[in-house]
Parts: C-alpha cells; sequence; structure tokens
C-alpha cells in the first residue's frame, strides 16, 4: 500500500472535509454523500523540480511504468507503491497539431492541437483512469469488478480486469451501446447485463449492486479513476515543450474528465509546475445537455463549494417527474445525471470555464472534418470542434488562442454513425459511395 501520510481521502464538500485512507473503498462521502478526492501531501513526495524532469523517464522506457502515459507521471499521482500498479501501455497518445483543420475554422494554422486518446489500448482516454482505478483494486485486494457504461467504460474495464484477473461486469442501457464497443468488452471476457433503461439507470444499479456484493465499482465516481485522467493534461503539456495550452476543449458526459483536468491544473499551480491555468470549456450534445441548463440557465455555481444544492435537486427532480431519456448520436455523453457534477462546478471555476452544447448534426459535421484531415473519431469527441466553431463565432477564444481538443475515443467505436452520415445524410461535409456498372470506360469516367 501507500503510507497515509502521502495519500488520503478527502470529502469535496468543505463543511463535510471528511478524510479517509486510501485503503478504503469509497465511491462517495460516508457522512454526507457527495464526491470524495484523492488529495496529496506533497511535502511528503519527492517532486520534480519543474514538469520538464518528467523526460527523464523516456531514456527508461523500457521499464512498464516509465512507457506508461499514466505512470510515467507518478509522482503526481501517488497512491499506491509502484508493485501494485497495473499497465497495459495505455498513454501512448497523440497531439496533433493540425493546421489545416484550424484554417478551415478560421484560426492561426499553428493554434489548434488535438489530443488523440483513440490510441489507447481499449481505443478510448478511459484507458488513463482504468489504470490507476485497477492499480488501487489491487491494492485492495479486490476480486471483482462492474461498471455502468455507455461503451468506453465498459471495454475498458473489460481490458483491465482481464490483465488483473478480476471478474468484470458490465450493465448497459437496453439499446444504448455502439457495437464497436458492445463488441470489445464481450471479446474481453465481460459478463454483460442488458438494464431496462439508459445509462442513468444502469449507473443507480450498480452503484447499489457494488455496496451489496462488495464489487469495486470503476465508474468515475471513484476518486482514483479520475487521477489517471489527469495525466492526459501532462501529456498534452509535454507535447507542446513542457507549456500550458490557452484552452482546453472537452467533451461533457459524466464530467470525469473536465473534473480531473480542473483537479490537475489546481495541483499544479499550488506545488509550483505551472504558473497558469487553462481556460476549459466543456461541451455537450443538445440531447443531453444537463450541465449547461444548470450552469448557463440555473446560475448552478461552485461558489467555492458552497454548491446550491435545491437547483440540482429540483432540476433533476423534474426530469424524474417528466420521464426525460437523454438522446443523441454521441452515445458517449449520452447522460442526464453526471455523477461528478460537482467536481466539473469545481473544475470550471478554477479553470474560468464555459459549458455550451451542439446539435447531433453539428457534432457529425465536425466529426467529418476531424476525419477529412487525417483523424478519424467518435462523435462524442467531435462536439469538441461543433463547440470550439461557436466560442471563436462568438469570440470568446480568440483565432490566435492556443487551444488543444480533447478527441475521446477511436473512429471505429462507432462506425455506423460515420456510414449514416456520408451515405445517408447528404450534410455539407458528406463524401457518399458512388454507384456505377462493372464496364471499365464508365470506371474510369467516374475518376477523371
Amino acid at each position: 500500500m501507500v503510507p497515509s501520510d502521502r495519500a488520503y481521502q478527502k470529502c469535496i464538500n468543505p463543511s463535510c472535509g471528511a478524510e479517509f485512507d486510501c485503503a478504503q473503498v469509497l465511491f462517495k462521502c460516508p457522512r454526507c454523500g457527495d464526491p470524495l478526492d484523492v488529495r496529496y501531501n506533497w511535502d511528503k513526495i519527492k517532486l520534480p523540480q519543474k514538469l520538464g524532469d518528467f523526460a527523464k523517464r523516456w531514456v527508461t522506457r523500457g521499464s512498464q511504468l516509465d512507457f506508461s502515459g499514466v505512470w510515467r507521471f507518478r509522482e503526481l499521482l501517488d497512491f499506491c507503491d509502484d508493485r501494485y500498479k497495473v499497465s497495459v501501455g495505455e498513454g501512448q497518445t497523440l497531439l496533433q497539431q493540425n493546421g489545416a483543420l484550424a484554417k478551415e475554422l478560421g484560426m492561426n494554422p499553428a493554434s489548434l492541437f488535438l489530443q488523440y486518446e483513440g490510441l489507447n489500448p481499449s481505443g478510448s482516454f478511459k484507458d488513463n483512469g482504468m489504470t490507476a482505478a485497477f492499480s488501487h483494486a489491487k491494492m485492495v485486494g479486490a476480486v471483482a469488478s462492474a461498471c455502468a457504461s455507455t461503451g468506453n467504460t465498459s471495454a475498458s474495464m473489460a481490458l483491465y480486469a482481464h490483465s488483473c484477473g478480476l471478474k468484470a461486469t458490465v450493465f448497459i442501457g437496453e439499446g444504448k451501446i455502439a457495437f464497436g464497443k458492445l463488441s470489445q468488452s464481450m471479446d474481453y471476457g465481460a459478463h454483460t447485463i442488458r438494464v431496462a433503461g439508459d445509462f442513468d439507470d444502469c449507473m443507480r444499479q450498480v452503484q447499489d449492486v457494488c455496496t451489496e456484493l462488495n464489487i469495486y465499482l470503476v465508474n468515475s465516481l471513484n476518486p482514483f479513476r479520475l487521477e489517471g485522467q489527469k495525466t492526459i493534461m501532462l501529456r498534452i503539456i509535454e507535447a507542446l515543450g513542457w507549456q500550458v495550452p490557452d484552452w482546453i476543449i472537452v467533451p461533457g458526459g459524466n464530467l470525469g474528465n473536465s473534473s480531473s483536468f480542473g483537479k490537475v491544473f489546481a495541483e499544479l499551480k499550488e506545488i509550483g509546475l505551472i504558473d497558469r491555468v487553462p481556460r476549459l470549456a466543456v461541451i455537450n450534445a443538445h440531447g443531453a445537455n444537463t450541465l449547461t441548463e444548470l450552469v448557463n440557465d440555473k446560475g448552478l455555481k461552485w461558489n467555492g463549494g458552497k454548491v446550491n444544492d435545491t437547483i440540482a435537486d429540483d432540476y433533476f427532480a423534474h426530469l424524474d417527474a417528466t420521464g426525460y431519456r437523454p438522446d443523441t448520436i454521441a452515445s458517449a455523453i449520452e447522460i442526464s445525471r453526471p455523477v461528478n457534477l460537482k467536481k466539473c462546478l469545481r473544475a470550471l471555476e478554477v479553470c474560468n470555464g464555459v459549458v455550451l452544447d451542439v446539435t447531433d448534426e453539428e457534432i457529425l459535421d465536425a466529426k467529418a472534418q476531424v476525419g477529412k484531415y487525417g483523424l478519424g473519431c467518435e462523435p462524442a469527441s467531435a462536439a469538441t470542434i461543433a463547440g470550439l466553431k461557436y466560442l471563436l463565432a462568438n469570440g470568446t477564444v480568440d483565432k490566435d488562442a492556443r487551444v488543444a481538443c480533447i478527441l475521446t475515443g477511436h473512429l471505429l467505436k462507432d462506425p455506423n454513425a460515420t456510414v449514416n452520415y456520408h451515405s445517408k445524410m447528404a450534410r455539407e461535409f458528406s463524401n457518399p459511395p458512388v454507384q456505377v456498372e462493372n464496364d471499365l470506360q464508365k470506371i474510369i469516367a467516374l475518376m477523371k
């Protein structure tokens, strides 16, 4: 395990502030019910003098932990000893400067960067968090794991559970998962349970099941999972020559990424490894726009930890009363009750963040543009580019600002969405196949 003087768990609610040992398996504060953070006593950890010192580990990348794009930054998530750490090669991702797409968006061609998390072993950003969650699972001696999922979480959990020898059970909503993702969890040996409901229903059920059966929960309610997701930001800074970008743009959904990004920037500023924090934009699908409505329409804020719970409680009660269910082509963010809402509110405060939502058509158009310029992605990923268009148009983001957009998942996670867009939708960026007779000259005529 890790000595308790280095890391511990703490309730994010300042009026509670309860603290717990890292050896305890908790996914919310047992005293007040709010989320937990993993916190560190930085004076007990041997930190680098500057972020660039982490580059030394490229020399020793023959070591499994130094090769990992998560664990090579392990001093910044020092909650367990190295002997418990799990890795399957996560974090070998690309920050692509995309001048062609930037130009099409009216930006300085040198300003736009796409962080492609689809290169992770299971094809999405989830591996960053899962390597941390399963390291904690090993530390506490867990024998079984479970999650609710719209697809990517289940694929990643099944992969890491297999590598650790843990049983894996996936809860998915009926008809609410792309086959590209479902095929992964099935292939990796997870036990898949279809619940008659949506992701939010699955999320409620899996929490109760894990509590009842003492199963290790790996959804982003798990504070250790979010520790791994912090490293996406560290790799962006690394790829930018250890410089912080001006903007980070990320899809919404369950809000684990945005929460972890705000946390790591606050930590890096606290310990003096960066001198400024970037701004954050969280982009939701219009058909799953809980965060947009709560923040922009109802004024919900972190407010230094004094969150007005009544605003959120009344909003969710209205969703229940009306039987609302989210509906978007971006299935990875098709979530109306994000479990990391409060942590995301904190991140928005830390990063002076903004929130907006975009339509499915705008998401698919942006997805086609991303694909045209070299990086195919799943629909939820493209919400970042769709949102960026709005932020550029209204002047929130300057055309010369250095912007990093998170592409959360691989193109083949949801190939049906891609094929349908190009072959059936007749949108501005559609690239449909052309039918031709089996005749050489007619084929040649088409190619001239």
